[in-house]
């Protein structure tokens, strides 16, 4: 949401600096076509306002000379017309001014009548433009640095976003973490007390899974045991010590594992992953309380 609101106001913020910049371009572009119209006035302007009539003249080589054909007639079309193909900056005009008089100055020979007269408008022209040129370069620093802020604005806006996004879904996973362990929390009080038979079954079959299977069932007594170290050289499981959530998941476990290999005890002591896993005791044990507690002892071999 956050995100959103940052990216909306960077796209206004944009806009208003967009319609800003246009405004302060087309008082520029007023400015360069006074300067244009005394060009296009002066008495020497005439072969310049129209295209060069190549055929007319009998210029056959006049495409091989000049690579882009420039008139003044057209640049003024060009500075009027509102379909888009109109001059984005003062620049892009400038450029093409100079052109019809560097063509002219480049087709015909030093000396010549066109020759003198391009040279002579061009003179002209560049002494104006210099007048304009102070504040053409003003606004394109100033379009610069406003285009420069406007990437860093982009950039916090996509961070605030990403930021905000970020926090959305930790909130998320926290509230999920949250009904997880309090759906866990109703399905241990919910389940069934295991009898001490069961618990001593359990216990026994525990011990006929494979070292894969077993280790599978270490990290469910983990899991909801902090404390227990699965890994350890020796496990010493507690059956009596787990909950009942977590005695009805190794019940439901085992037995599946069992089902799923037969019911074919495998040998006490596997090699897995170059390591051993081996039941030394399953035994019940009487603790000082009176209380009975069903205890295997496992070892890990190198």
């Amino acid at each position: 949401m956050l995100g959103t609101i940052y990216q909306q106001i960077y796209q206004q913020d944009a806009s208003r600096r967009e319609a800003a910049a246009t405004k302060r371009m087309q008082e520029l572009m007023r400015q360069f076509s006074v300067m244009f119209r005394q060009i296009t006035k002066h008495d020497w302007a005439w072969p310049f306002l129209v295209p060069v009539d190549v055929e007319g003249l009998g210029l056959h080589d006049y495409y091989q000379v000049i690579e882009k054909p420039m008139d003044l007639g057209t640049i003024k079309n060009r500075m009027e017309a509102k379909d888009g193909s109109e001059y984005k900056n003062v620049r892009e005009i400038y450029a093409d001014v100079r052109l019809v008089f560097k063509n002219a100055m480049k087709y015909n020979d030093e000396g010549e009548d066109v020759y003198v007269m391009a040279q002579s408008l061009l003179q002209n022209f560049e002494e104006k433009w210099l007048k304009l040129l102070p504040k053409v370069v003003e606004e394109e620093t100033r379009r610069a640095d406003e285009e420069a802020e406007a990437r860093r604005n982009m950039q916090l806006s996509q961070d605030a976003a990403y930021a905000s996004t970020a926090k959305d879904l930790s909130n998320e996973l926290f509230e999920i973490d949250v009904y997880l362990r309090n759906l866990r929390q109703t399905l241990v009080q919910k389940c069934r007390k295991m009898s001490s038979d069961d618990k001593r079954k359990l216990g026994t079959t525990l011990s006929q899974l494979s070292v894969e299977d077993l280790s599978k069932a270490l990290e469910i007594v983990a899991q909801s045991n902090p404390n227990f170290q699965a890994t350890a050289q020796e496990v010493d499981l507690d059956i009596d010590a787990q909950n009942e959530c977590t005695l009805w998941r190794l019940k439901v476990f085992v037995n599946e594992a069992l089902k799923f290999r037969g019911k074919v005890p495998k040998p006490l002591a596997e090699k897995s992953r170059g390591r051993f896993l081996k039941p030394l005791a399953a035994t019940k044990l009487q603790a000082p309380n009176g209380i009975e507690r069903f205890v295997i002892l496992l070892l890990r071999l190198p």
